[in-house]
């Protein structure tokens, strides 16, 4: 049975103040024991969201990290200095890293390895653009992606440290989202290309989530989907009492 996954990646949003109050309402609430909950805060915040969610449960990571473990890239951080501050994951491969700052498969599998060996588990993003998916290229783009992320990884590693996130780079805050049909049959394709190349052992445990548009109001619908085990969100992880109703999709 895969632990469903839900995480909050707030990209470049909210303040110390916003942080510290989220915090302080969802340490109070308390998190379910049968979901990982995760958040990711700016670079910045990072630190203090370690410890202001200390105990609690929460899972905290970087929304990215550069391959090398240092030297003169101004402006980037090292896998080492996230996992340094007690962060515990990493994001890698999103879709604004992919399309706006010119990632490529090669770079995304470079961080996505530096991350591992400094001891953090990743989430790698994959999904196509809406003129690929309009060229029917979903599988091929996907399937491209997943195999630069994965191939010649240690099956356990893979299975026990590493999510994928399948999110559809027409579907990130543009307030489109798949519909449940449309997520299952991409995941159902990844968990499918795993079985390929890892086997179906290894495939049935890896934890796939979804993100595009993921709100209160469809979560429990995508979380419906055999494949869909999770979520990586944007806007609606932002305010503690959606993020609260993302937790619970399924009451």
């Amino acid at each position: 049975m895969r632990r469903p996954f839900i995480a909050g990646n707030w990209k470049m949003h909210l303040d110390r103040a916003s942080i510290t109050a989220f915090c302080a309402a969802l340490k109070a609430k308390g998190v379910r024991d049968d979901v990982t909950v995760g958040v990711f805060p700016p670079f910045v915040y990072l630190a203090e969201t370690v410890q202001a969610l200390a105990g609690s449960g929460v899972v905290v990571g970087g929304q990215t990290c550069r391959p090398e473990p240092k030297g003169a890239f101004t402006g980037e951080v090292a896998a080492g200095q996230v996992k340094d501050v007690g962060a515990s994951h990493v994001i890698v491969g999103h879709s604004e890293r992919r399309h706006v700052m010119g990632e490529t498969d090669a770079d995304v599998r470079a961080r996505l390895d530096a991350g591992l060996e400094c001891g953090l588990d990743v989430i790698l993003c994959v999904g196509e653009t809406i003129e690929e998916r309009e060229a029917d290229r979903t599988g091929d783009v996907v399937a491209t992606q997943l195999d630069a992320g994965t191939q010649g990884l240690d099956d356990e590693v893979l299975a026990s440290r590493v999510t994928i996130a399948y999110e559809p780079v027409w579907a990130i805050g543009t307030g489109l989202t798949a519909t449940p049909e449309q997520a299952q049959e991409v995941h159902a394709l990844i968990r499918s290309r795993l079985t390929t190349v890892f086997g179906e052992g290894i495939a049935d445990r890896v934890i796939i989530q979804y993100g595009g548009s993921v709100k209160p109001g469809n979560v429990a619908t995508l979380m419906a989907c055999p494949d869909v085990d999770g979520a990586l969100v944007g806007g609606a992880s932002l305010d503690p009492d959606s993020f609260a109703s993302l937790i619970d999709f399924d009451k």
